[in-house]
């Protein structure tokens, strides 16, 4: 009567109860795998991401159209750049131009960048700067001619972001070349780069891992 049918609830109860627990421990066992999955994930991926991030760096501290040639046979060609330590790098958060005045800063600043697909706005503002130093009436035509190619006409290989007007006003300044030429044109893309990628930049797991207190070690040799 009344007794088995209350015994047999109670068995239900404690079989439905045995089987909640089975499962609970069975979900949390396998939440944590996922867990400990996605971890070791977000780890290999970090590497992968700091192992990308040195073989650019290399390549543009060996590359780099900002270093100065050796003039003394002695020396010999290659400079060497040692990482910085982590209160210099700290110093770039500080300013975007204490970043550019650093070769091994700049460096992994254009390393950065190319991992965005953006580096023409550096390798743009690098031309620029290397245009106004440029002191032959020959050279400074021929160079603004090649930056215009490069970066400035429509379906350039390295075209970077300005406006339509900006573009023709630079057109018919490199006719007769002068210092100027681009100067509009820099000036927008540093303050692109200042307000959007620098500041990505500093959030970056490349600028993070030279912050890291750890020994200074050899880098890769600039020209």
């Amino acid at each position: 009567g009344r007794r088995q049918r209350a015994a047999e609830a109670g068995a239900m109860q404690s079989a439905l109860l045995l089987v909640l627990q089975h499962d609970g421990g069975r979900m949390e066992r396998g939440s944590r795998r996922r867990s400990e999955a996605e971890d070791a994930e977000k780890g290999r991926m970090k590497r992968t991401i700091i192992k990308d991030w040195k073989t650019r760096l290399s390549y543009f501290l060996q590359n780099s159209s900002n270093s100065t040639k050796m003039k003394s046979k002695k020396v010999g060609k290659h400079r060497t750049y040692f990482r910085p330590s982590p209160e210099e790098a700290q110093l770039w958060s500080e300013a975007f131009d204490e970043l550019l005045a650093n070769k091994y800063g700049l460096a992994a600043f254009r390393a950065f960048l190319k991992s965005e697909f953006c580096e023409e706005n550096i390798e743009f503002w690098l031309a620029c700067e290397d245009f106004k130093k440029t002191k032959s009436p020959q050279k400074l035509t021929s160079k603004a001619k090649k930056i215009y190619n490069d970066f400035i006409e429509t379906e350039a290989p390295k075209e970077i972001n300005i406006d339509f007007q900006t573009k023709n006003m630079i057109a018919q300044s490199i006719q007769e070349a002068t210092h100027t030429c681009f100067s509009v044109a820099q000036k927008r893309v540093y303050s692109l780069m200042e307000n959007n990628s620098y500041p990505r930049f500093l959030e970056s797991e490349f600028y993070q891992e030279l912050c890291k207190k750890m020994p200074i070690t050899r880098a890769a040799q600039g020209t």
